[in-house]
């Protein structure tokens, strides 16, 4: 790569994905000259009910759209699709409805075409776009969740008519960084920037303050965000917002960040 685009040469920036999803992030940063510290304020795992999953599964043929929420929704719904179905057939003529970039590049990775995507990667904004497609009068919808989604979406759509069904298929839980090398070497150093990609990562940071107190002569991290929602988390919680990603993504998180730190 050549020097002129290693434009966060001799910057350090905290990355606050889980370890498993971290890796993308922190690459496009390395790519770019970054240090990166990792600190994996959240964990996903999978977490879904038998009782629920088997009769979804039997009734997956019935719904008119399935809707994902996230990347780790795709992933762990596919997963156990996989292992009850061996064809992709058995999908039928189901719809699918993704809330940002991310999430409707999972699925496409399964040849699947993603027929509806909010500009804005929102709850609020895919029960609009939703909506929007005229389809939802008494259609049956399936919303593919974590542990910690918003009802908004869920109401949104029920108040537009549809029947809606729900699906957790995954758990995000805050970790421990108190005794975690790259923390302390966080509490120490600080860094140049910190960068947040979802709401859960942000109520962790606030919940482990004291872990990740930093040191008087640390250098304090200017606070990025990916979008609205993981904005407005940070607003209720008191954190400034020195930088957000102007579209959902992770490269448009990269480019603020560089425009910022010019």
């Amino acid at each position: 790569m050549a020097d002129e685009k290693l434009t966060l040469a001799g910057r350090r920036v905290a990355v606050t994905r889980t370890r498993e999803q971290a890796s993308e992030l922190a690459g496009k940063l390395r790519d770019r000259g970054a240090e990166v510290i990792e600190l994996p304020l959240i964990r996903v795992s999978k977490e879904i009910s038998k009782d629920t999953l088997a009769d979804v599964m039997l009734e997956l043929g019935s719904y008119d759209w399935i809707v994902f929420t996230s990347a780790n929704g795709v992933r762990f719904f596919f997963e156990e699709f996989f292992r009850i179905l061996d064809d992709i057939r058995s999908l039928g003529l189901l719809r699918f409805a993704c809330v940002g970039e991310g999430t409707a590049r999972a699925v496409k990775e399964f040849h699947l075409k993603v027929e509806c995507q909010p500009e804005v990667a929102t709850g609020e904004a895919l029960a609009e776009a939703l909506i929007a497609t005229g389809s939802l009068d008494s259609a049956k919808l399936l919303v593919i969740t974590g542990n910690l989604n918003r009802e908004t979406l869920v109401t949104k759509l029920e108040e537009a008519r549809a029947i809606v069904d729900q699906l957790q298929v995954y758990k995000t839980e805050q970790t421990d960084l108190s005794g975690d090398p790259a923390a302390e070497d966080f509490r120490a150093r600080g860094a140049d920037a910190i960068l947040f990609a979802s709401s859960s990562a942000v109520q962790s940071f606030v919940d482990q303050a004291r872990a990740l107190k930093l040191a008087p002569k640390a250098k304090r991290p200017l606070a990025g965000s990916i979008g609205p929602l993981t904005s407005e988390t940070m607003k209720k919680a008191g954190m400034p917002i020195d930088f957000e990603a102007k579209s959902p993504g992770l490269d448009a998180l990269v480019d603020a960040l560089v425009r910022k730190l010019k």
